[in-house]
């Protein structure tokens, strides 16, 4: 007994050990990849010229006068504004879609399970639209979207709470019911948007082009925040897996701990669709691989999954800036690598 009791505690501390350094060289591949990625493009730079300007920005300015000003807006003002914001709308993606299969108890569930994407993506077009045709003055298209999915939101909530609790049967239910009403909204706008629908069709397929430090600090500790309070909740998120009977007799207010964990991944999927469009597949294919590979434990898959989103969107925005002369959506190559990718890992785990 007191051999196995050693046993135990020897193979927690193990997996400890093993996923503090799976973590910590996911973490400097992802630094490495985003400072790789600010040096590739049409104007292709070293590595070293990269760094640089870099440090030159956040640390000694006297470094800057060795390069063109043109260069320094290319690595400081364009490209890296992007990379930053593909990192944190793929953390944030990746962390919502952890949560929300823990809470829907359903590996298939992701960020737009409930609607809150469509909300976004609702409020976007009516942004769009409406500058297009009818008011003179820009209305900006971010808080317009984070409006939209936080209306979606409190709706959602209204129609699937029963008795004061809510189901995740019924959350799924008004998810698509209200999912569906918004799509035709999106759906009629179009229609009438014309020969200008181009503009809301952009939108709508996810990209990253044309980001600025605005939009970076605005998203960054929304997402931040948010992930850090996902990841100290984890334990209740683990018992919640587990069950509404089996919550409750461990101490877990379910109908509590549920409306917490739905506002917090809500609110870090409406700030990542506001800011990059409709992005697909990042918040299934990596909790649910991690959660098959690595641990099914909250605690180490939140922060993992938001490494390897940020990853994954970091190196997909790649793929969609040198695949081709013309730039793709990074939503079309998420989705199209993601999609055969995911039948894969279905079929491999239902054989």
């Amino acid at each position: 007994m007191v051999d196995e009791h050693i046993n135990i505690k020897q193979s927690i501390k193990r997996n400890q050990r093993r996923n503090f350094f799976l973590t910590l060289i996911l973490l400097l591949a992802l630094i490495l990849i985003m400072l790789f990625s600010i040096s590739f493009g049409r104007a292709d730079l070293s590595f070293s010229t990269v760094a640089k300007i870099i440090t030159g920005k956040l640390i000694n300015s006297k470094l800057l006068d060795n390069f063109e000003e043109y260069v320094v807006v290319i690595v400081w003002d364009i490209r890296v504004p992007r990379v930053l914001i593909g990192a944190l709308v793929g953390a944030g993606l990746a962390v919502s879609g952890t949560v929300f299969q823990s809470i829907l108890r359903n590996p298939l569930a992701d960020p737009y399970t409930i609607g809150v994407s469509t909300g976004a993506a609702f409020g976007a077009v009516l942004a769009i639209f409406l500058n297009l045709f009818v008011v003179n003055k820009m209305i900006p298209i971010m808080p317009s979207a984070f409006i939209g999915a936080i209306c979606t939101l409190l709706v959602v909530l209204k129609i699937s709470l029963k008795d004061g609790y809510i189901s995740s049967s019924n959350l799924i239910l008004a998810g698509i019911i209200v999912s569906s009403i918004l799509s035709a909204g999106i759906s009629f706008l179009k229609s009438l948007s014309g020969e200008e629908v181009a503009a809301i069709v952009y939108w709508l397929m996810g990209s990253l082009s044309s980001k600025t430090w605005t939009q970076v600090m605005i998203s960054f500790p929304i997402i931040l925040i948010g992930i850090i309070l996902c990841k100290y909740f984890a334990d209740d998120l683990d018992i919640m897996t587990l069950g509404e009977k089996e919550a409750r007799s461990l101490g877990v207010d379910p109908g509590k701990i549920t409306k917490v964990y739905l506002v917090l991944a809500s609110l870090i999927t409406a700030v990542c669709v506001s800011v990059s469009g409709i992005i697909g597949f990042v918040g299934l294919i990596v909790p649910h691989i991690l959660r098959f590979a690595v641990s099914t434990k909250n605690k180490i898959l939140i922060p993992l999954s938001a490494i390897c989103g940020a990853l994954l969107l970091v190196l997909a925005d790649n793929l969609s800036r040198l695949l081709l002369n013309v730039e793709i959506p990074v939503g079309v190559i998420t989705t199209l690598f993601g999609g055969p990718f995911f039948i894969y890992i279905f079929f491999k785990k239902r054989r």
